[in-house]
C-alpha cells in the first residue's frame, strides 16, 4: 500500500491503526474524479494486502465538512457518457469501502451531504461532531443517491425515515442522525478524533482474525434470512478454534493479563 495519493492523507497513527482523510478542505472535500480512484486504489490495496492493519478512521481534512458529496463544477457541462464514467468509478470506490476486510469507522467532521452522507453510511458505523450536518440531496439535483444511500439508509434508519429523507433532500442535524440511528456516537468538534481513535484502539487490541469473521457475519445478517446467516456465523466461528489467537486468548484469561494477539 502506498501513502502518496493526491486526494487523501493516509497516515498509520500506530502499528495497527490506518487514518485515511479526504484532503481537499478548499472545496469542502468534494468528490471529484480522482477522489474516487484514489478512495478505490486505496481500499482494493486493503483488500489484497492489510500491512499489519486492524482498523480504518476515515474523515475529512478541517473542521467544515467531512465530504460535500460530489464536485458539481468538475460535472458542470460533463457529457451524459463523461458522467457514467465518473459514476463507474465512484461506484467501484464504494464497493471497495464496503469490501475492506477491517474495519471502518466513520469520523463526520463536519457536512456529510450527497455522496458524503453515503460514505458515512458505507462505514461500519460512525462517530460525528456536533457541529456535523447530513443531507442526501441527490434529488435536488435530478438524480438520486448511486452508491447504496437508498439500500444503506432504511436499514440504518427505517424505511419510512429513509424515505422522507430521500424525497425531500433536506439537511438533518447530528443530533436527528444519532437519534434516528446513522451515527453511534456524538463528541464534541475537538475530542471528536481522540474518541474515534480510542475506539479504533479498542477494536485493534482485540483479536483481528475474529473481528474480521466477525464484521463478515454481521454484515451478511441484514442481506440473507436468519437461518441462512446463522450458517455463515458458524462456519465463520468454526475457523477461528484452531488459530493461535483463540489459544492465546484463554491462556491470557486465566493468567489475568492482557493477551498478545498475533493474527495467527
Amino acid at each position: 500500500m502506498h501513502t502518496n495519493y493526491e486526494t487523501l492523507h493516509v497516515e498509520t497513527i500506530d502499528e495497527h491503526v490506518l487514518l485515511v482523510m479526504y484532503d481537499r478542505p478548499e472545496v469542502r472535500n468534494a468528490k471529484n474524479t480522482q477522489m474516487g480512484i484514489d478512495q478505490r486504489d486505496l481500499f482494493q490495496s486493503l483488500y489484497v494486502d492489510l500491512e499489519g492493519h486492524r482498523v480504518v478512521v476515515l474523515t475529512g481534512r478541517g473542521d467544515k465538512a467531512f465530504s460535500a458529496g460530489g464536485d458539481l463544477k468538475e460535472r458542470d457541462g460533463m457529457s451524459d457518457a463523461d458522467w457514467q464514467r465518473q459514476h463507474a468509478i465512484f461506484e467501484q470506490a464504494a464497493l471497495a469501502l464496503r469490501s475492506c476486510p477491517i474495519p471502518v469507522i466513520g469520523a463526520i467532521n463536519g457536512a456529510a451531504f450527497g455522496g458524503g452522507c453515503e460514505t458515512a453510511l458505507n462505514v461500519d458505523f460512525c462517530y460525528a461532531a456536533t457541529t456535523a450536518r447530513f443531507a442526501l440531496t441527490e434529488i435536488t439535483l435530478g438524480i438520486i443517491p448511486g452508491t447504496m444511500g437508498t439500500q444503506n439508509l432504511p436499514n440504518a434508519m427505517g424505511e419510512r425515515r429513509a424515505k422522507e429523507i430521500i424525497f425531500t433532500g433536506r439537511p438533518f442535524t447530528a443530533q436527528q442522525a444519532f437519534e434516528w440511528g446513522l451515527v453511534n456516537k456524538l463528541c464534541e468538534p475537538n475530542s471528536l478524533m481522540e474518541e474515534t481513535l480510542e475506539t479504533a484502539h479498542r477494536i485493534a487490541a482485540n483479536a483481528p482474525l475474529a473481528v474480521q469473521r466477525a464484521k463478515r457475519a454481521t454484515t451478511v445478517a441484514t442481506q440473507v434470512d436468519r437461518a441462512t446467516g446463522y450458517q455463515f456465523e458458524l462456519e465463520a466461528y468454526n475457523r477461528l478454534v484452531g488459530t493461535e489467537d483463540r489459544m492465546e486468548g484463554v491462556r491470557a484469561f486465566n493468567e489475568k493479563r492482557t493477551p498478545d494477539f498475533k493474527g495467527k
